[in-house]
This record gives C-alpha cells, sequence and structure tokens, in this order.
C-alpha cells in the first residue's frame, strides 16, 4: 500500500481516481487544486506518489512537481492530462526526471498497474 496525493480540478475525476485507486488498495489524498496539493506537502504529509493532472488553474501539475520535489525528494510522480504534448509545450519545462505521463483517457487497470511499476520502481 502507497500513500498517494492526487492533484486534479476536474471533481468527478478526483472522485474517480480515488476510488479506483482506494479500491487497489492505496491511502488517498486527494485535493483539488496544485496550490491545495502543495499545502499538503507543506504541512509535512507524507506520501510515497504525486498524482497530478498537468493542466490546473493556479498552479500546474510540472510547477507543482518541481515544488513537491525541493519538499519531498522521494516522492515518485506521475502525470495524468487529457493532451499531454500541449500541456508540455504550454508548461516551458519538462517534467521531474522519472515522471511518468498517461494520457486520457485511460483505463482503471493500466493506470493502477502504471502506478504499481512506479512504485516499484
Amino acid at each position: 500500500m502507497a500513500r498517494i496525493l492526487i492533484a486534479e480540478d476536474d471533481a468527478s475525476m478526483r472522485n474517480f481516481l480515488s476510488l479506483a485507486l482506494t479500491r487497489a488498495g492505496h491511502e488517498v489524498d486527494a485535493r483539488e487544486d496544485g496550490l491545495d496539493a502543495l499545502s499538503a506537502l507543506q504541512e509535512g504529509l507524507s506520501f510515497d506518489l504525486l498524482l497530478a493532472d498537468i493542466v490546473m488553474p493556479g498552479m500546474d501539475g510540472i510547477e507543482l512537481s518541481q515544488k513537491a520535489a525541493a519538499l519531498a525528494p522521494a516522492l515518485k510522480v506521475m502525470f495524468i492530462t487529457g493532451f499531454a504534448a500541449v500541456a508540455l509545450d504550454k508548461a516551458g519545462s519538462t517534467p521531474e526526471p522519472g515522471a511518468k505521463v498517461m494520457s486520457k483517457p485511460f483505463h482503471l487497470k493500466d493506470l493502477v498497474d502504471q502506478i504499481e511499476h512506479l512504485l516499484a520502481a
């Protein structure tokens, strides 16, 4: 079981991800955006994985991952997005080394499998 921090601005997707990962045996803390997720890390909460949407209002997932890496260097990162190439180009930066990007739509089994693989690495 891993502790997973989710940063996803779409409420239905956030609930969908939370439910799937909880059913897979993980402990999940789902936040509505990058700023809220960063607050959790700044409060000293400990996580094994950050699962973040790339495009969010306030603070995008890439900026969140960069700030998270400074606070929790061992934190693994996975991004989810509906338009990865556009999102990465707009952000003007690259994800943290070792971060995984999954494009929407995806099957829950694929997401859980990718997370398990990332956590095991």
